[in-house]
C-alpha cells in the first residue's frame, strides 16, 4: 500500500486534511491547480495532462461542423452510436478490464494494437491505468483521485488534478510503474527520461501515434461517408471525451448512499450499478468493484454487457486466449439463486 500512497502526484490542497479527513478544495482552488498543471512553460513535466485536454479542444471543430453544417437524423444516430455505445464499450474493453485489471490476455502482439485502436485515440493509458489502480485501493477514501465526495469538479477534472504519476518516484518505484504498464504495449521512458519528462509515456511517441490514429480514422471515415461522417464521428468522440469525465461521479453515487439492496452488492464503498452506463458500455459498476479483475460485470440476465460480448468472441476466435469470468462466483456469493449455474471460470 505505501507504493499506492505515493506514486500519483498529490495536488496543493493535499489528499486529506489537517484532521486527516478528505480535503474537499474550493472550486477557485480546483481551478488553479489545474491550470498550473497544464503550464507547460513552467515546466516540460506538464506535457501529458496538457496533452490529453488539447486532444479535446482538436475534437471541438468537428462537433461545431457537425452542429451547424452536418447535422441531420443519420449524422445524429451516428453520433449517438459511436460516442455513447462504440467508444464506450471501447474504453471499458481496452482501458478498463485490460490495461488496468488484466482480466483477460491476447494471443499475440497483434491484436492487442488491434483491440487498442478499435477506435479513435482519446486517453492517454499512463492516466487512466496507474490511477485507477489507486482508485481501487483506496475508494471512496482520501486518497481516491477521483473521490465522488469532494464534489463534481474534484471528479471531472481528475485526469490534470490528481492521476498524473508524481514527477519524484525513486527508480525502484518507477519499475513498478513499468510493471503496472507493460502488458500495455506502450513503450516506457528510461528512469532518466522519466526525470525529464515526469511520465512513463515518451511525448514524442505519443504525439505520433495521435497523429497517425486521428489519420487513420479521419480517412477511414470520410471514405465511408465523405466529411459529414468523419466530422460527426470525430465530434462525437470529442463529446464523449468530456462525458467520460463525469463517470466517476456519477457512478459512485455522488458520494452520497445511493445503494439498493438486491442490486449493489459492494458495501466496501459507494459505487452503484446504473442502467444506462451497463447498457452502451457494460459498466456495471458496483459488480465491478466486486470483482475487479473479471472481463465480465454484467452478471444477471437484464446486464447487458457489450464489452464482454467482445472478449468473448474474440476469444472464440483464437484472439483472446485466456480470461478471468466471475459470474458463478457472484451468484454464488452473492445473488444466489435457486438454479444452479454451469461454473464459468479462469479459460
Amino acid at each position: 500500500m505505501a507504493f499506492l500512497d505515493h506514486v500519483l502526484q498529490p495536488p496543493a490542497y493535499g489528499w486529506k486534511d489537517a484532521q486527516g479527513n478528505l480535503s474537499k478544495p474550493t472550486t477557485g482552488q480546483i481551478f488553479k491547480e489545474f491550470f498550473s498543471r497544464l503550464n507547460i512553460f513552467a515546466t516540460g513535466k506538464n506535457w501529458l495532462p496538457f496533452f490529453s485536454w488539447l486532444k479535446v479542444l482538436c475534437f471541438m471543430p468537428f462537433f461545431l461542423l457537425f452542429l451547424f453544417k452536418f447535422m441531420s437524423l443519420w449524422m445524429l444516430l451516428a453520433a449517438f452510436l459511436y460516442s455513447m455505445i462504440i467508444m464506450g464499450t471501447h474504453g471499458t474493453i481496452w482501458h478498463h478490464r485490460y490495461c488496468t485489471h488484466g482480466a483477460y490476455k491476447f494471443r499475440n502482439n497483434f491484436w492487442r494494437f488491434f483491440t487498442q485502436n478499435l477506435t479513435v485515440n482519446v486517453i492517454p493509458e499512463e492516466i487512466y491505468v496507474i490511477s485507477h489502480h489507486v482508485h481501487h485501493a483506496k475508494s471512496d477514501q482520501p486518497g481516491d483521485p477521483y473521490n465522488a465526495q469532494a464534489g463534481f469538479l474534484y471528479c471531472f477534472l481528475a485526469d490534470v488534478n490528481h492521476q498524473p504519476i508524481a514527477k519524484d518516484l525513486s527508480e525502484a518505484d518507477y519499475g513498478r510503474v513499468k510493471s503496472l504498464m507493460k502488458h500495455t504495449g506502450i513503450k516506457a521512458n528510461t528512469y532518466a527520461q522519466y526525470l525529464r519528462w515526469g511520465s512513463y509515456a515518451n511525448p514524442g511517441r505519443s504525439v505520433l501515434s495521435w497523429v497517425l490514429s486521428w489519420g487513420f480514422w479521419y480517412l477511414a471515415f470520410y471514405l465511408m461517408g465523405g466529411h459529414a461522417l468523419a466530422c460527426t464521428l470525430f465530434g462525437a468522440a470529442g463529446f464523449w471525451a468530456v462525458g467520460v469525465r463525469t463517470f466517476n461521479y456519477e457512478g459512485h453515487a455522488k458520494g452520497k448512499e445511493k445503494q439498493r439492496e438486491g442490486i449493489d452488492f459492494n458495501k466496501k464503498d459507494k459505487s452503484v450499478n446504473q442502467l444506462w452506463p451497463g447498457i452502451v458500455a457494460g459498466e456495471w459498476h458496483n459488480n465491478h468493484h466486486l470483482f475487479p479483475k473479471s472481463a465480465r460485470s454484467g452478471f444477471k440476465p437484464y446486464q447487458v454487457d457489450m464489452a464482454w460480448y467482445y472478449i468473448k468472441l474474440m476469444n472464440k476466435l483464437g484472439a483472446i486466449t485466456r480470461y478471468k469470468d466471475s459470474k458463478q462466483q457472484f451468484y454464488d456469493q452473492y445473488y444466489r439463486p435457486e438454479v444452479k449455474l454451469v461454473p464459468v471460470v479462469e479459460r
